[in-house]
């Protein structure tokens, strides 16, 4: 298989970047481009392809920026094609620490939910440059979902918030991180029937985003 060339990397490469200036070019406006492209893009293979491909390995570094900073869904490795049967059923781990879906552990199923589940994680990421597993957090906090689910029920998401986006930005800004924080959660939800479809996210993300551009036209 051929790829074309993408001249930025992969997300990853930007919020993991070991010189501040990588993660400075993701603005805020560019991270809210990243998660819709990103949305769109799955949520295309959910309901647009037929039959149906879950990707199963959404994460940071499947996704890979352009020259423009747009964002194309990469690594289908994992990829399967929608099943009506039960054939789909692995005990064979699939996927990603970090970004698994909860409840494969209770049916080995993964299905688009469990893509959905993974892209929010990739919203944490975007909205913290924190890693998905780091155990360089506190034991109970390895987990990014989990970590940020505690500083949302503690009322201190602000504190979570990278920095580089956090500085200097307006209270319209914060309330649109707020709100993709807010959408990210959703998606992780640990019961699968509770979770968005990927093209609910991907209406979400449009909606924060004309928030966001309206701000930007009265300033």
């Amino acid at each position: 298989m051929v790829y074309e060339f993408i001249e930025n990397g992969t997300l990853l490469d930007h919020l993991q970047g070991q010189k501040k200036l990588e993660r400075s070019l993701l603005t805020w406006k560019h991270r809210l481009g990243i998660a819709r492209d990103t949305a769109e893009g799955l949520a295309y293979l959910h309901f647009m392809a037929v039959p149906p491909i879950y990707h199963r390995d959404v994460k940071s570094s499947n996704i890979l920026l352009d020259s423009k900073m747009n964002a194309k869904v990469s690594d289908f490795g994992l990829s399967r094609l929608a099943q009506t049967d039960m054939s789909h059923i692995s005990t064979c781990a699939q996927g990603t620490l970090g970004y698994l879906d909860p409840e494969y552990y209770r049916n080995y199923q993964l299905t688009d939910k469990s893509d959905v589940y993974s892209f929010g994680v990739v919203l944490l990421e975007l909205l913290t440059a924190h890693k998905a597993i780091d155990f360089n957090r506190d034991a109970d906090d390895v987990n990014l979902a989990v970590y940020v689910q505690r500083m949302v029920e503690e009322e201190r998401l602000v504190e979570v918030i990278d920095p580089v986006l956090k500085n200097g930005a307006s209270a319209m800004e914060i309330d649109t991180m707020k709100a993709l924080a807010l959408l990210a959660l959703g998606c992780l939800e640990e019961r699968r029937q509770n979770r968005p479809s990927m093209k609910e996210v991907a209406e979400e993300i449009d909606y924060i985003i004309s928030i966001a551009t309206a701000n930007d036209v009265k300033n």
